[in-house]
């Protein structure tokens, strides 16, 4: 015989179609500005100031893309940021663990300072006593550990068997010989995970670059795009420096393109880390 199913209530199955539909359309509603944005950087000219273009390229044409890698300043300041996230990457993690590790044997926690931070004046006023304004380390130290992302970490560590750690302190082993020998690499999918969440952190970030950076020599690559995106001037200057003979260009064409531009190092990088980003994020936020 057969057992009796039990047939789930009406409100659960409307619940979960209400839930799949809300989804889908937050789905949407991140893909299609995408979609739009994409397009109108291989479409032509004609096309865009005709508003032809949704999501969709129409004509064909890479003259905005050889406009935004003839620019000098431009590159120059996508080098800069991946240079400043690289190191703020790496600095980042290391602190992270060499925080979290020691939490994670004890019951010491640290969490005001995940709530509350001096102000933005006080900050400013610090970095100008120590002279690093205008210097990548004022992008880099002020954020150099996050507090949530140390909590993950620590969970994680607390999660690894005790008798791992035990065996090897009866071995002869020191706590620095067990945290690189047997901790860290049992640790890989949480390390990749927070090594994202610094890094696209960092590359997103915009208002330190605005507030401690005044040398448009020393300008990220965020606030190099703003200043296109908010400036018809620097759109022309871009268009001139790119020594680019096609005039027709359109300034949504040079947008469009420089923010394709901007996010393609973390498209590069984020497949290579997705299977540890979901892993690590899954066994970090619970220990168990």
């Amino acid at each position: 015989t057969q057992k009796n199913k039990i047939r789930e209530p009406l409100s659960d199955r409307i619940l979960k179609v209400v839930i799949v539909l809300l989804v889908v359309l937050l789905t949407l509603c991140c893909i299609l500005p995408i979609l739009n944005i994409a397009a109108t950087s291989f479409s032509s000219a004609r096309a865009i100031t005709s508003n032809e273009v949704v999501f969709l390229p129409v004509e064909f044409s890479l003259d905005a893309y050889k406009t935004v890698f003839s620019s000098g300043p431009l590159l120059k300041s996508m080098a800069y940021s991946i240079l400043i996230t690289l190191i703020q990457v790496a600095l980042s993690v290391t602190m992270t663990v060499l925080i979290a590790y020691p939490l994670s044997e004890t019951k010491l926690f640290v969490l005001f300072t995940m709530y509350f931070s001096g102000g933005m004046i006080p900050l400013y006023l610090l970095l100008n006593d120590l002279s690093m304004l205008n210097t990548m380390w004022s992008l880099i130290l002020p954020g150099a550990i996050s507090t949530y992302n140390m909590i993950l970490m620590r969970t994680y560590f607390s999660s690894i068997p005790s008798a791992l750690k035990e065996a090897a302190l009866i071995d002869g082993a020191d706590d620095a010989t067990v945290l690189m020998k047997i901790i860290l690499p049992l640790s890989k999918s949480m390390l990749a995970t927070i090594a994202l969440f610094y890094g696209v952190s960092r590359w997103n970030a915009v208002q330190d670059g605005l507030i401690y950076i005044t040398d448009p020599n020393k300008f990220i690559l965020q606030v190099r795009l703003k200043n296109i995106i908010m400036s018809s001037s620097a759109l022309d200057e871009m268009i001139s420096e790119g020594n680019n003979n096609n005039m027709m260009l359109q300034s949504d064409q040079i947008r469009s393109a420089s923010l394709c531009f901007s996010i393609l190092p973390v498209m590069l990088v984020y497949p290579f880390l997705q299977k540890y980003f979901v892993k690590g994020v899954m066994i970090g936020s619970v220990k168990g």
